[in-house]
């Protein structure tokens, strides 16, 4: 009995040691106002006009399960932005979408989009933005609504560096990483 009794609070201590990793220590636990010193990101000068994209994925194992190339294309009505989006995958396959964000003269974001359930909230702060949102796979990737926290960092450049977590029942099934930068006149001209 004695080792059962053991056994059960040894558990309950590695839970709890995991749930404050998630909570203090990880991914999960940056706030905007962790970014607050950096340098400005302006959603309305950062994503503005033609920009370009590529990124991996990686599924539950970590290891790279997809490679994409991207273009977007952002343009704004005064605090309501529209980014239309087409990634190109290493499978072949084209993803075309399109999100509004409506930017709130506090920092707040709310961010629609078709296989966004409901509305995304986040917030701009320093240098950085956060988005969390459920999102809807298509039924060809198994059709899961997923929890993402999304977040993108200025790069001393003005380059944009995203790292997304997309979680199931609070697990981590997949992450994204990707790169964004302004699509310039030469890339433009070679017809990309």
């Amino acid at each position: 009995m004695t080792s059962t009794i053991l056994f059960v609070l040894g558990a309950l201590c590695v839970l709890a040691l995991v749930l404050l990793k998630d909570k203090f220590v990880s991914f999960m636990a940056q706030k905007p106002d962790d970014y607050a010193d950096g340098p400005m990101f302006n959603m309305r000068e950062v994503f503005d006009g033609p920009i370009e994209c590529e990124g991996v994925i990686y599924g539950p194992t970590g290891r790279v399960t997809s490679r994409f190339a991207a273009d977007f294309h952002a343009t704004w009505d005064g605090n309501v932005g529209t980014v239309k989006e087409e990634f190109r995958y290493d499978s072949g396959s084209v993803q075309h979408r399109e999100w509004t964000f409506i930017l709130g003269n506090d920092g707040s974001i709310k961010a629609k989009a078709p296989d966004v359930i409901g509305e995304g909230t986040g917030m701009q702060m320093g240098s950085a933005v956060r988005l969390n949102y459920d999102i809807q796979l298509t039924e060809d990737a198994g059709g899961h609504v997923l929890s993402t926290t999304d977040w993108m960092y200025l790069a001393p450049n003005g380059n944009i560096v995203n790292r997304s977590q997309f979680r199931k029942f609070g697990v981590k099934v997949a992450e994204l990483v990707a790169t964004m930068r302004p699509k310039n006149a030469q890339s433009m001209q070679a017809g990309e």
